[in-house]
């Protein structure tokens, strides 16, 4: 007979989880202010120094990706999901294609 609670000697530290069975709330959704850092790799061709200090509004970087690889995503440098570019009106975004 299984229970739908966790074993007591469960480690929260290593199952994180454990506690949506126990409340059926996942404990992230009550943290939603909680900062966090999202950052895409973009592999970047022939880019030095000079070409940094020379960026400015409206400049275009060269990429060793094509339009449709798929780029990491990470959050708190935490591989999360690939990404595609995508151009919405006059804003590039990304597109979750897969998660990790």
């Amino acid at each position: 007979m299984s229970s739908a609670l966790p074993n007591p000697e469960t480690n929260l530290a290593e199952s994180p989880r454990a506690l949506l069975t126990v409340s059926g709330k996942d404990p992230l959704d009550s943290m939603p202010w909680l900062p966090c850092t999202l950052s895409l790799d973009v592999p970047v061709v022939r880019f030095t120094i000079g070409d940094l200090l020379m960026l400015a509004k409206g400049s275009i970087v060269e990429t060793a990706c094509h339009h449709t690889s798929d780029v990491p995503l990470r959050v708190n440098q935490l591989l999360i999901g690939w990404t595609e570019f995508e151009v919405i009106g006059d804003r590039l975004a990304v597109r979750i294609t897969d998660q990790a």
